[in-house]
């Protein structure tokens, strides 16, 4: 048994009945829950649809998101979430680069790393590096005044908190970011790299072993082995290249908001909803989310 979930941006909730309809017809599936008025609504399938990709790319051009899952085990127990573009709507090192005057130079190293066409450490010393001589002040002066969560993330936290599910931040960003965000959302724990400073400037270097895709890949499988959980207890939220070892591994990998060529190699892709996606294909109703 399958699940089919559709879904619709929360700040402009569209979904039309009559297309719930008639895709549940299409499919031959049950009776359609839905999980928010005009927003998020469901329906069991018992077969993959063949169709199913060309119809969320059709679905994709009327604004709705389209998951199919496996029924059994959707509700996770726990979440690893990546940061940057994901549980906040900005890239750290491009906003501190902001600050330095090396802006652009150093979104575009981003852009291509997060795409997966730069290996992420090597793409990272080199951004790292242009950062050097920076007053280390700068970094809370980032926080306060350019960094901002991204949409649902407190309901997720607090939703999948309150039924019993194990929350960590891992970011290949930098730990100054990830303790005030993980703090502000209620994570468990988070991880990153270290931006080393010296006279309270930064150094232009990163602490070692750098934290890139196979740390997060570990850090599933070691706090999972630690609370006595599978792989497919774990839903892993990310939407850059160096999320993709983790977004396979989990159980439901979500690639949010994600690179094309991220988002291709994930069945779970949300381009539309906020992080209250993942509550929704949890199978969470919008009544029973929690306020942080």
């Amino acid at each position: 048994m399958y699940i089919v979930t559709l879904l619709t941006a929360p700040a402009t909730p569209s979904l039309d009945p009559s297309l719930v309809e008639s895709l549940r017809n299409a499919w031959g599936g049950g009776d359609a829950n839905w999980l928010a008025v005009d927003e998020a609504a469901e329906f069991p399938i018992e077969i993959l649809p063949d169709n199913r990709w060309d119809v969320w790319g059709d679905l994709q051009g009327m604004g709705v998101d389209l998951v199919i899952q496996p029924a059994e085990g959707r509700q996770k127990k726990m979440l690893l979430a990546d940061m940057d573009s994901t549980m906040i709507q900005q890239e750290c090192i491009d906003e501190l680069a902001d600050e330095a005057g090396v802006g652009d130079r150093v979104k575009d190293i981003t852009a291509r790393a997060m795409n997966g066409e730069l290996d992420f450490e090597g793409a990272l010393t080199e951004r790292v590096g242009l950062l050097k001589g920076l007053d280390s002040s700068v970094i809370d002066k980032v926080l306060a005044e350019r960094i901002t969560l991204m949409p649902g993330g407190k309901a997720l936290l607090a939703t999948m908190k309150a039924n019993g599910a194990y929350a960590a931040l891992v970011s290949g960003g930098f730990t100054a970011f990830t303790a005030k965000v993980a703090a502000e959302l209620g994570f468990d724990e988070n991880r990153a790299n270290t931006l080393l400073v010296e006279d309270g400037t930064l150094t232009g270097d990163v602490g070692r072993p750098i934290l890139g895709r196979e740390a997060k890949v570990r850090a599933l499988k070691e706090i999972a082995a630690r609370l006595g959980l599978a792989h497919t207890d774990v839903m892993a939220v990310g939407d850059g290249a160096n999320d993709l070892g983790m977004l396979e591994l989990a159980g439901a990998g979500v690639a949010l908001h994600a690179k094309p060529s991220v988002a291709a190699q994930c069945d779970i892709r949300i381009n539309h909803g906020d992080l209250t996606a993942l509550l929704y294909i949890q199978g969470y109703a919008k009544s029973e989310f929690r306020a942080s």
